[in-house]
């Protein structure tokens, strides 16, 4: 059966993973953008977004390796955009322009039903009857590779709550947010089920690799 991760997740020292008030200005919430600068610092980041530059370093072997060997992932609908309600006739096709860097089937949790939408070589499928049907269609997609839980912060809660989660790894980032949604309450008290195995310092960011507690995995 396919492994289930979740990879590169930023959180602030005060346990959040995006600020308040997420909207097309702000998809991160207000202030939400300081924890990811360290993302596109790295040559891996610049890359993802089309610019060249960055450098090579812990920080950028940790966010290239997240997608190593993913054959799907599942977002929240708040990942995928701003649009609230019904999708109707809105023409949002996410944050990543005309060629999502995916390269693969991306399962979107929604209310609301919208139909396939194809973007080069990534679809993205607009699930609307929970989080256990869009895993059961991300590993049916993702064969003999991972399944990737993306984000946003309520979407990985939501699959750490169920301990459907193996592998966690969190990039803590050295600032304090105080405000929006929050994934841990503060470094060191993990998730329920979950124990820290590995702590590596990096240029921007200290990453933390969580897994389920009883697994065999170093």
């Amino acid at each position: 059966m396919p492994k289930v991760s979740a990879g590169s997740l930023s959180v602030s020292i005060d346990g959040y993973g995006a600020g308040p008030f997420q909207d097309e200005d702000n998809p991160l919430g207000v202030g939400g953008k300081r924890l990811h600068e360290w993302i596109f610092a790295t040559k891996s980041g610049r890359r993802m977004i089309g610019q060249d530059g960055g450098v090579e370093g812990v920080d950028d072997g940790f966010f290239k390796s997240r997608s190593n060997d993913v054959g799907a992932t599942i977002m929240g609908r708040n990942m995928f955009g701003p649009v609230r309600g019904p999708w109707e006739e809105s023409l949002w096709r996410g944050w990543w322009g005309e060629d999502p860097p995916f390269h693969h089937p991306v399962f979107v949790l929604t209310h609301y039903e919208r139909p396939d939408l194809a973007m080069g070589d990534t679809t993205f499928h607009f699930v609307t009857d929970g989080f256990e049907s869009a895993l059961l269609r991300a590993r049916n997609a993702a064969r003999d590779q991972k399944v990737h839980v993306s984000g946003g912060v309520a979407t990985v809660r939501q699959f750490l709550e169920a301990q459907l989660i193996e592998e966690l790894q969190l990039a803590v980032v050295p600032i304090r947010l105080g405000a929006g949604e929050r994934l841990i309450e503060a470094v060191g008290q993990w998730p329920q089920g979950y124990e820290c195995r590995a702590v590596v310092s990096g240029e921007g960011a200290t990453h933390y690799r969580l897994v389920r507690s009883g697994s065999s995995t170093p």
